[in-house]
């Protein structure tokens, strides 16, 4: 998959699990919504320094940004 691609899920599902619109995800890290939605889409090629911006944002490490393994499930315990 193209990297550009990945690092947009990455920052979609994180935001999405932290209950975050694009635009409070804009309003935290000081970038534009347009902009996170580019890079969502996959359409933008983020800079190291934004994808810093976005990784203190959401409160992950930057390199979560640009892993390629798939999300992990949780496990249901019975």
């Amino acid at each position: 998959m193209d990297i550009r691609k990945q690092v947009g899920l990455n920052v979609q599902r994180i935001r999405r699990t932290r209950g975050w619109s694009q635009e409070e995800l804009a309003f935290e890290s000081g970038l534009h919504r347009t902009y996170i939605s580019g890079i969502e889409r996959g359409a933008r090629n983020p800079t190291v320094s934004v994808l810093k911006e976005l990784a203190d944002a959401l409160g992950v490490p930057p390199g979560a940004l640009l892993d390629a393994s798939p999300p992990s499930k949780p496990t249901q315990e019975a």
